[in-house]
């Protein structure tokens, strides 16, 4: 059984990713750039200066720290109120950790959204560590966030697991030594998160929850038994 359960935050535990693709094309728009969603969507996920690096070739390294210091606070102004987490997560924590599974976050976002996020999920009796925006300059795919994130578990990638929504959080788990897990609730398909390296890929945290237990594919019915018996 696997020991240690990093899991992404935005798309894959609250439900922003809408919100964060608009707020990147609000921003986008006011400094002369019409990118569409589509395009943005390819890149959710994606460390915010190399998504405009692609999404903006043309643009300067001083014109990607406006655009995303505008998007941070278009989003906080404008689309934060509207996350809400998805269905299922307290109780898919809780059971990791009575199964003796530690469980920490790992993702990009920081600040009010990241202590919003925190409030939604109301899950802060089980996580056991947390590593956010403010203690890494690049997001992912780069692995030292979820290397933070295994060092204040104080476990070893090999016993652990990265769950994320997106590609990038697939790389970026398996460069930091740890298995990869997917979910579909950030809009990636399933071939492209299995394509990146996930052992499993479920429509949520909720319907992963064995595959996590395990650390392999598990029938659909033995999930719901697992949910049942925990609640």
């Amino acid at each position: 059984m696997l020991s240690g359960f990093v899991f992404d935050v935005e798309g894959t535990l609250v439900d922003s990713v809408p919100q964060n693709l608009r707020s990147l094309q609000d921003a986008l728009e006011h400094a002369g750039h019409r990118v569409p969603y589509q395009t943005l969507q390819l890149y959710s996920g994606l460390d915010g200066d190399q998504t405009l690096q692609l999404a903006i070739p043309e643009g300067s390294e001083r014109e990607r720290k406006e655009i995303l210091a505008e998007q941070g606070a278009i989003y906080e102004r404008d689309y934060l109120s509207s996350v809400k987490p998805f269905e299922g997560v307290r109780d898919v924590f809780r059971v990791l950790t009575e199964m003796g599974g530690r469980v920490a976050l790992a993702t990009d976002c920081k600040g009010i959204a990241f202590k919003r996020y925190l409030s939604l999920l109301n899950a802060d009796d089980y996580i056991a560590a947390t590593a956010c925006g403010d203690d890494v300059e690049h997001g992912k795919p780069d692995p030292r966030l979820v290397g933070i994130a295994l060092r204040k578990l104080a476990l070893p990638g090999a016993q652990s697991v990265m769950v994320g929504d997106t590609p990038y959080d697939a790389e970026a788990g398996l460069e930091a030594g740890a298995k990869a897990a997917g979910v579909l609730t950030g809009g990636f398909s399933e071939e492209t998160l299995s394509q990146a390296g996930c052992f499993a890929v479920a429509e949520d945290v909720r319907a992963l929850l064995a595959h996590l237990l395990r650390g392999e594919p598990e029938p659909a019915r033995a999930q719901l038994d697992l949910l049942r018996k925990s609640a």
